[in-house]
């Protein structure tokens, strides 16, 4: 009896399916975990991300497994990524991230759009590489070149609609390289930047009234919409939180936004973007493609903001940092941050951080735009 109930367990047991492709998974995942928590890259996306990797690919587990039957109960984690294959958990994160961004510096300094335009080139090489290469179809280029906008709820929310089957390595090639923008930006800063220019110290930006915050919310929400419905559900979630923090009346909503929501959110998203990454659907030569050419994409974005930089502090009269144009992708506030860190280590003191923010903002904004673009077209 008792050598018929081991054998009974161990038939269900993950063991007994366990092959090379999940050993590969777990190690992958164990690196990531490691990134996360003793580099600290990114850890609030990171963490879940490389967990639900790491759930995905316990054999028999089927966290991720549909009802097999009508009225049986599917995995937890299947139902929970509902959330992310209709748009939504993509869409709330952009609320908070709305609610948390003062969009001042860009207002103050609307120039700065350039700067965030001009990042979006990497999207642009991406889709032609991937075009190029003859592998992937142009939805699937489409949804690959968004990784150069370097903005994972963007790149998740394109993908599930024009290439839902490449939504496992897109997403953690986007997610990875966001963490990894204290790593992967200041080589290109300090290669396409002098010392002198390193070192511009800029004014501080106009005061901007209320009212300003207000009707750009608004002013932005109506215009982009208009021209673009397909991103409605981003750039309209990115504006009522910007408008919830904004107004000053509805307080509450905006710590909620801030704080609670987009944290459960975040939690919810990176644990099933990480479970869809099983082994049999991972491990493809189409994934280190698609990883190499996202990390193309980011590079471009990050060389076509400093460009951008560079060229509007000779047209200012050196009076800006070519450093915040690196800002430009909207990997908000980590790329803002960066240009900070840079601008200190070749002048200590200079304080680049609000400045950086306009192109920041921009660049979500831009990224934003250029998936509505794609799914106008391709959709």
């Amino acid at each position: 009896m008792f050598i018929d109930a081991l054998k009974g367990i161990m038939e269900v047991s993950g063991f007994t399916n366990f092959t090379w492709q999940h050993l590969v998974m777990l190690l992958i995942s164990g690196v990531l975990i490691y990134l996360a928590i003793a580099k600290k890259f990114e850890p609030l996306l990171l963490l879940p991300i490389a967990f639900g990797m790491l759930l995905a690919n316990i054999p028999m587990a089927d966290l991720m497994a549909g009802p097999a039957a009508e009225g049986e109960p599917g995995g937890l984690l299947y139902y929970l990524y509902q959330g992310v294959k209709l748009g939504i958990f993509p869409s709330l994160i952009f609320l908070g991230v709305g609610a948390m961004t003062d969009f001042g510096p860009l207002i103050a300094r609307p120039s700065s759009l350039f700067m965030g335009a001009g990042a979006q080139v990497g999207i642009a090489v991406a889709f032609l590489i991937a075009v190029g290469s003859g592998v992937f179809n142009v939805n699937e280029a489409a949804s690959i070149g968004i990784i150069g906008g370097a903005d994972g709820p963007t790149a998740i929310y394109l993908t599930t609609r024009l290439a839902p089957e490449l939504l496992p390595a897109i997403a953690i090639a986007a997610y990875s390289y966001m963490a990894l923008v204290p790593v992967i930006q200041p080589p290109f800063m300090r290669a396409l930047t002098t010392k002198r220019e390193r070192e511009i110290v800029m004014k501080q930006l106009r005061p901007v009234s209320k009212l300003e915050k207000i009707c750009f919310a608004v002013v932005v929400a109506v215009l982009v919409l208009l021209l673009l419905p397909t991103v409605a559900p981003l750039v309209g979630m990115l504006m009522l939180g910007n408008l919830f923090r904004e107004s000053g009346v509805v307080e509450r909503l905006s710590d909620v936004a801030q704080n609670a929501l987009i944290n459960i959110v975040t939690i919810f998203l990176g644990l099933t973007v990480g479970a869809t990454a099983a082994a049999e659907t991972f491990l493809r030569p189409q994934t280190l493609l698609i990883i190499a050419i996202g990390l193309i994409a980011f590079a471009f974005g990050t060389v076509g903001g400093l460009l951008i930089g560079k060229l509007m502090s000779v047209l200012s009269g050196g009076k800006i940092n070519p450093l915040i144009g690196s800002a430009g992708v909207s990997a908000v506030p980590m790329a803002a941050r960066v240009s900070q860190v840079e601008g200190q280590k070749a002048r200590p003191g200079n304080y680049l951080l609000m400045h950086a923010m306009g192109p920041n903002v921009a660049g979500v904004i831009g990224s934003a735009v250029a998936a509505g673009i794609f799914l106008a077209i391709l959709g």
